[in-house]
């Protein structure tokens, strides 16, 4: 397999192992001074310091590294009254600017819709975001299509 090291990509958490979620914890004690060193930090999550540093630079929250940038989203929902201004609603509450929207014509009762957001500095977790908009009523297949 021929690739980049420079490439991203975007899994879920039950697909990461457990080492990486453990670095970001180790971070996450750090950088709100709970841990004042990174020894206290990699001793309170249980990893080595050898593990914290071989991968401290390439694993992060998605919400750390999106701010200032689109995010295009791909969604397969009911086809229903209301379900696209909840959906709308939602992103508008979480602070992400809305910058396009395409929704296809409903077949079968399900529809298609295509959603690209813009995330700034004011927005709230994206993680969190893409979690609440899986589980709204009517909404299927969440799923990022890019981000750019």
């Amino acid at each position: 397999m021929q690739g980049k090291d420079s490439g991203y990509y975007v899994v879920r958490k039950k697909a990461v192992p457990e080492v990486l979620l453990k670095v970001v914890e180790a971070k996450r004690l750090v950088e709100s001074e709970k841990a004042p060193t990174i020894q206290e930090a990699v001793d309170a999550v249980g990893i080595s310091r050898s593990s914290f540093y071989k991968y401290k630079d390439d694993i992060f929250e998605f919400h750390e590294n999106a701010k200032g940038t689109t995010v295009t989203l791909t969604f397969q929902m009911d086809d229903k009254p209301g379900i696209l201004a909840d959906v709308l609603k939602y992103v508008a509450q979480c602070g992400a600017n809305i910058l396009t929207i395409h929704q296809s014509i409903p077949i079968g009762g399900m529809a298609s819709l295509t959603l690209s957001i813009q995330i700034l500095e004011t927005t709230e977790d994206i993680s969190g975001m893409l979690e609440q908009l899986e589980r709204a009523p009517g909404v299927h297949h969440v799923k990022i299509l890019s981000k750019e």
